[in-house]
C-alpha cells in the first residue's frame, strides 16, 4: 500500500530533544479524549501530564526509534520489537511519580489505564507506536501523518509489523489509510473506548 501522506524530513531524536518532545506531547494530548480527562484539573494538566510524558519520552530514547521533524514540531515515539516502554525500575516507580505530580487518585487511574493497554498488547513481536504528536503551533501541516509515513517506510524496510492504540476516534480513518486495521477495543473506567490497531509486515 502506498501512503497517501508524503514523508516529511525527519531525524533520530537525541537527549537534547527531550524538552521539545515533551512540549509537543503536552500540547498534542491536552484535549485528547483519553489523556485529557486523565488529568482532570485543566489548570494544572499541562504540568502534571508533562511529568508523565517526560518519563516515557526519556525512557524510549534507550532505543534509536524516536523520530522527530527537524525542529521537533512533531514526534513519533516507537518501541522496537522486544523492547518495553519503561525499564522495570521506571515501571515500579510510575505510580509514585504520578502521585507526586498529580495526586493519588489520578495516579491510580492512570496506572489502571496503563495496565489495560499493556494487557492488550499483541504477543507477536512488532514495532509499537507509543506516542505520535504534533505541537499545537504546527497542526494542520501534515507533519504527524508525514512523520508516521517516514517511520513506516523504515519499518517496512525491515519487514516488521506495527501496532498502535488510537485514543482519539477521529484518528482511526487516518491510521487505516496507511495500512492499520482495528484489532480490539479497550473500555477504560470513564467509558471511553481506545481502539488498538495492527499493520502487518510489508
Amino acid at each position: 500500500m502506498t501512503s497517501p501522506y508524503p514523508p516529511v524530513p525527519a531525524r533520530a531524536a537525541t537527549p537534547a530533544d527531550i524538552d521539545g518532545i515533551v512540549s509537543t506531547m503536552t500540547t498534542a494530548f491536552f484535549h485528547d479524549p483519553l489523556w485529557g480527562p486523565a488529568f482532570p484539573d485543566a489548570s494544572r494538566r499541562a504540568v502534571q501530564a508533562a511529568a508523565m510524558w517526560r518519563l516515557y519520552v526519556t525512557s524510549a530514547l534507550r532505543y534509536p526509534w524516536t523520530r522527530v521533524t527537524p525542529g521537533v514540531e512533531a514526534a513519533a515515539v516507537w518501541i522496537p520489537p522486544g523492547g518495553t516502554e519503561l525499564t522495570h525500575q521506571e515501571e515500579s516507580g510510575l505510580e509514585d511519580l504520578l502521585t507526586q505530580a498529580a495526586g493519588a487518585d489520578v495516579a491510580k487511574a492512570i496506572v489502571t489505564i496503563s495496565d489495560q493497554l499493556e494487557a492488550a498488547h499483541p504477543q507477536e513481536p512488532c514495532f509499537y507506536l507509543t506516542l505520535l504528536g504534533v505541537h499545537d503551533d504546527h497542526r494542520g501541516k501534515g507533519l504527524g501523518m508525514g512523520l508516521l509515513a517516514e517511520s513506516l517506510a523504515r519499518i517496512d524496510d525491515l519487514g516488521a509489523p506495527a501496532y498502535l492504540e488510537s485514543s482519539n476516534p477521529s484518528n482511526i480513518t487516518r491510521y487505516e489509510s496507511v495500512g492499520f486495521s482495528a484489532r480490539d477495543e479497550i473500555t477504560v473506567a470513564t467509558g471511553h473506548v481506545v481502539t488498538t490497531m495492527w499493520r502487518p509486515a510489508r
